[in-house]
């Protein structure tokens, strides 16, 4: 047998031997992979116990955060030494801090924006949980999504490795919806109840409260329904409430700030050292010279150059001014003022506030934006005598400067009273007629004379003939009657409305929204169009406009023209009428728990002609009038044989004696019908 031969008991115990050393080696790398993996396990372990970083917001944007081009001004490494105020705000949405509750009332341009993003950005990489941002709209959400949110993701690295890119299939994350490790980001709009309850949040971001709707659908206070979402994580939680105040008393973040504990921010004096809150009183410059605006020390009166902002600034600390019933509340102010040097400088500031001299519109804007205050309406009547002793006579039922008519109506238990305006330019108006139907809405007489006056004509003074453009009447009384007879008229003249106390200049009117209506006996589902207005910002304006000092007889006979927005009386307006558009007063008043509110109060029952002034007012914004643009009236002036403002005094007169045909020692053009202002179809 040779010596590569073997017995097969031989061969037999060789093959064992080999099958367990192969199995034994297979044992000891299944021994390893698993030693190996429960090392990995065990890392991933001990990292997941290891606590994270105590950094604050703050830190954690100047280690993580960048700029976009897209977004920013500043494009690149946020640095929050460029706003030092900013940095005790943000901190205070740290984990580590009680807070719960930051209020942050402020001017434009001084980054607020920045640090709500830097919150979010920490809340993704360091401390998830479900978060809600909530802005004045849905469409607003989708902007800031697009605008702020993603380049914020995607230029800092920390947060791109952690948030996938929007997908269409990806319902997690969308537009309006960012999932991350531990957490989502969900942004939706005020005016949205459905977005505001869709999910418990440890974090709420609510920008521009102020611009937020009174209610959410109808479903209640859109801050009341976000604040809910946190209920369930107690201490945890943290609201932030940012924005620009506009009116006192409707002020949501005017109203939390007071509530707070009211911090300012104090900077010292480069002269004395004496520390102080900065304040536009304190603000001076030469008269007519804004580019000498430097600020007075409240300490030793010295002039601070502008120049000393940086330092002040970076030496700068928040002070509490009162104390806060909560003390889990807190609340920063801070005004245009404080702007870094290359944003808004305090020349600036005074070149605004002196543009804003003689408008309350722009003085209001300049209060919201420049100082971060709210704006007081002037709710004080006019004494009704000083408007009698400024009547005039028209030359004809619609003056000159008059170019389209909207009516109010007013449903009384025994009449119907309708007040008939013009409108122009800048929305200067006119009272054309005053006509009281008697009957009231259940006589059928009634109904058929305000029908007539559909058809009704007035005489413009170069002769044009002009119908009603839209009546706007009150559903306020006997409502059904009044959809029943709006119904018949069709939606091109008649809008009926539904007045709501409260202010919205935004947008005063809103609607139409469809409503169950009662017609012949039979409900209607969705059978009637209502608008609803917001009557406190029509009387405020009415208000406004009866205040405005009109020009001298010489001014007048020098071709000044009256300011917009003047209303003119004719001659044969009566005491009684012009009592009852004086007749109410904006008050301020305070609930039980001490916020401040405006509202209306009657200084005299009968109020019918400020009512029937606000229904017309809502008409011409119906018609769109306030947003009509120059193509538009200069088509309303032709058709009333205007000429049009850029046409000189003297060549407009010359050209309409050339085109005129006297009538009555007048000169007119010849009398049309057939008036017509085209609504665009969104309107309708």
């Amino acid at each position: 047998m040779s010596e590569s031969s073997s017995t097969p008991s031989q061969t037999s115990g060789s093959r064992l031997h080999d099958s367990k050393g192969a199995d034994d080696h297979a044992l000891t790398e299944d021994l390893d992979l698993a030693f190996d993996g429960a090392e990995d396990i065990l890392r991933a372990w001990r990292r997941g116990m290891r606590p994270d970083a105590d950094l604050t917001v703050s830190e954690w944007a100047d280690a993580h955060r960048w700029l976009s081009s897209r977004a920013s001004a500043e494009p690149g490494r946020y640095r929050t030494a460029r706003t030092p105020y900013l940095r005790g705000i943000m901190d205070a949405l740290s984990p580590s801090h009680p807070a719960q509750r930051i209020s942050f009332m402020k001017a434009a341009q001084v980054g607020a924006t920045e640090a709500g993003n830097n919150w979010i950005g920490f809340v993704i990489h360091h401390a998830p949980g479900p978060m809600l941002g909530v802005l004045p709209t849905v469409e607003m959400a989708k902007r800031s999504s697009r605008g702020r949110i993603d380049p914020l993701i995607e230029d800092s690295a920390a947060l791109k490795e952690r948030v996938s890119p929007a997908r269409s299939r990806d319902a997690g994350n969308s537009m309006l919806s960012k999932e991350f490790p531990g957490g989502i980001l969900v942004l939706t709009g005020a005016n949205s109840a459905t977005g505001l309850r869709s999910m418990p949040a440890r974090y709420v971001f609510l920008d521009e409260v102020d611009a937020y709707p009174a209610s959410a659908d109808e479903e209640g206070d859109p801050v009341t329904l976000a604040e809910a979402r946190t209920t369930t994580f107690a201490h945890r939680r943290k609201v932030f409430m940012v924005s620009t105040p506009t009116i006192r008393g409707l002020s949501r973040i005017e109203r939390e700030f007071e509530a707070s504990d009211q911090r300012r921010y104090f900077v010292p004096c480069p002269h004395c050292g004496h520390m102080q809150w900065l304040e536009f009183e304190r603000l001076r410059w030469d008269k007519g010279q804004p580019e000498t605006a430097a600020y007075h020390c409240a300490g030793c009166d010295t002039p601070i150059a502008e120049h000393h902002k940086t330092q002040m600034l970076e030496q700068g600390e928040w002070r509490a001014t009162a104390v806060s019933a909560d003390p889990t509340s807190i609340g920063f102010h801070l005004s245009a003022l404080y702007s870094p040097i290359g944003w808004k400088s305090w020349e600036q500031i005074a070149r605004d506030w002196l543009a804003a001299q003689g408008s309350d519109e722009m003085l209001r804007a300049a209060r919201n934006t420049l100082f971060g205050e709210t704006w007081v309406e002037s709710g004080e009547a006019p004494e009704w005598q000083r408007l009698a002793d400024r009547r005039i006579a028209f030359p004809e039922q619609i003056p000159l400067g008059g170019l389209f008519l909207t009516a109010g109506a007013d449903v009384q238990k025994d009449r119907i009273e309708v007040d008939i305006w013009a409108w122009g330019r800048g929305m200067t108006s006119w009272l054309v007629d005053h006509i009281v139907i008697p009957g009231g809405p259940d006589d059928p007489a009634c109904w058929e004379t305000l029908t007539a006056l559909l058809s009704q004509t007035w005489v413009h003074e170069r002769g044009a003939v002009m119908t009603l453009a839209k009546l706007a009447i009150d559903t306020g009384y006997e409502s059904a009657a009044v959809y029943a007879w709006s119904r018949k008229q069709g939606i091109a003249q008649v809008a009926p409305v539904k007045g709501l106390e409260g202010f919205n200049r935004a947008t005063p009117v809103s609607g139409p929204t469809y409503v169950d209506a009662t017609v012949n006996g039979r409900k209607l589902k969705r059978g009637a169009r209502l608008w609803t207005v917001a009557t406190a910002t029509f009387k405020a304006e009415t208000y406004r406009y009866l205040r405005i000092e009109r020009p001298s007889d010489e001014e007048i006979a020098l071709g000044m023209p009256h300011p917009a927005g003047t209303i003119h009386l004719p001659d044969w307006a009566d005491s009684e009428w012009l009592k009852q558009l004086v007749a109410e007063q904006l008050v301020t008043i305070r609930d039980k728990r001490g916020y401040a509110r405006q509202e209306w109060q009657k200084l005299r029952e009968r109020n019918e002609a400020l009512d029937t002034r606000v229904y017309a007012r809502a008409a011409a914004w119906i018609l769109g009038a306030d947003r009509f643009d120059e193509r538009m009236w200069r088509q309303l002036e032709t058709q009333a044989g205007v000429e049009p403002p850029s046409v000189a005094p003297a060549e407009a007169s010359d050209a309409a004696r050339n085109t005129a045909e006297p009538q009555a020692g007048r000169i007119t053009a010849p009398r049309r019908r057939g008036w017509k202002i085209s609504t665009p179809r969104y309107m309708e």
